[in-house]
């Protein structure tokens, strides 16, 4: 299985504990998809997501970190794969 496929699984797995798969109705998490347009995602959402991503792959992924260095307009069209993105170049000791 490619490394991006099994992190994109991975946290896609968490979005839908942290949403719920019935909120997120037959909407696919994939590489394009937004945290805010497709996946309504709020602040807290982002804070819970934070937290399971930090336990899932420990201090290498500093999500809230990743967060404070984008831009608001880059945060607001944040995508899961630019977070897949992000941990796979932390977990391979990049700066992503």
């Amino acid at each position: 299985m490619n490394t991006d496929i099994a992190v994109l699984d991975e946290i896609a797995d968490m979005i839908r504990e942290v949403i719920g798969a019935q909120a997120l109705g037959d909407t696919p998490i994939t590489m394009e998809t937004t945290f805010q347009d497709d996946l309504a995602f709020e602040s807290i959402d982002i804070v819970v997501l934070s937290d399971r991503v930090g336990s899932r792959y420990g201090q290498a992924v500093n999500l809230p970190r990743f967060l404070t260095e984008l831009e608001l307009d880059e945060i607001i069209a944040l995508t899961v794969g630019r977070l897949v993105d992000h941990v796979e170049g932390c977990l391979a000791g990049r700066d992503a």
